[in-house]
């Protein structure tokens, strides 16, 4: 009787998640994974504060004036009798509002103008170019504070802060989406799609865009952080809404009344520092990402 050599199958082995992927990696990232820590810190800092919190004590006259840090008022209370805690929560979120806006819009803007301009090409192209090109060695922060400076200071608003910073935020997003489009549309799989009878939607939505998500991604990050930044120094120059307790707003309310001549250190410090950890925050993720989309210096699994 002949042997019948039983054979096991050979173990399957799983794919880790795309979630398990990404922890991995950010222990291989330090940057990318300090950044994403202190967003995450700031955003439990404000979603906790607005619920402990009362967001009427951002607001003049709601609290004793130039009180310094103390357990009744931890970051203290400026000139103007605002509870600063209360203040920094509420500027956090407007800032985070008008950083998300104005990104938001920069960025789907400039992905529908680079897809358009770099797949159909023809004059649509010649004119999107023509525009980026004209509009690029302008100082974007020379036109912004034109802009806010010609506006009647009762009417400018968050919304309309996000939507003064938000004017030229496509143009960066339209030239890299662009440029990423132009290259792949010469890929091998776009031209089977074609010779498919894929519709050209179906290959822009189904074969392009999935693979230019991390581009995308990046580009996001990158405009967050410029409208971050503008919507930072136009405060500062005192062109932002006066009346609300942005981050920026705060610190030109400080310098306006010498704050630091007069001893009220911890008016100003408090925002500074806030706003270093956001824009550096926004800045490590930023370029964690860009690594991330570009295999040429993403780092070995």
């Amino acid at each position: 009787m002949a042997n019948i050599t039983m054979v096991s199958p050979s173990p399957t082995i799983s794919q880790p998640s795309n979630v398990v992927l990404f922890f991995r990696y950010l222990r291989r990232n330090k940057g990318l994974a300090l950044g994403v820590i202190i967003l995450v810190a700031l955003f439990l800092f404000t979603v906790i504060g607005l619920l402990v919190v009362n967001p009427k004590h951002a607001y003049p006259l709601s609290a004793g004036l130039k009180q310094a840090p103390s357990l009744k008022y931890p970051f203290g209370t400026d000139f103007f009798g605002r509870d600063l805690l209360a203040a920094m929560v509420v500027g956090m979120w407007q800032t985070a509002f008008i950083g998300l806006l104005a990104g938001g819009i920069g960025t789907l803007v400039g992905v529908v103008l680079g897809f358009t301009s770099a797949y159909f090409g023809g004059w649509i192209d010649g004119a999107v170019r023509t525009v980026c090109q004209i509009l690029t060695p302008i100082p974007v922060l020379l036109i912004q504070v034109v802009v806010a400076g010609s506006l009647d200071k009762r009417d400018v608003t968050i919304f309309t802060m996000a939507l003064i910073v938000a004017m030229l935020a496509w143009m960066g997003p339209t030239l890299v989406i662009r440029a990423q489009v132009m290259t792949m549309k010469e890929r091998q799989f776009v031209a089977v799609a074609k010779l498919s009878g894929v519709s050209d939607m179906g290959i822009i939505f189904r074969e392009i865009l999935p693979n230019l998500l991390p581009f995308i991604a990046a580009a996001f990050v990158g405009q967050v952080f410029s409208a971050v930044f503008a919507s930072f120094y136009l405060a500062v120059l005192g062109l932002g809404p006066l009346r609300e307790p942005l981050l920026g707003n705060i610190i030109w309310a400080a310098q306006s009344q010498g704050a630091f001549f007069n001893g009220w250190w911890w008016w100003p410090l408090e925002p500074a520092f806030a706003m270093i950890l956001i824009l550096g925050a926004l800045a490590l993720v930023n370029m964690g990402l860009d690594e991330l989309a570009n295999p040429r210096v993403r780092k070995s699994e």
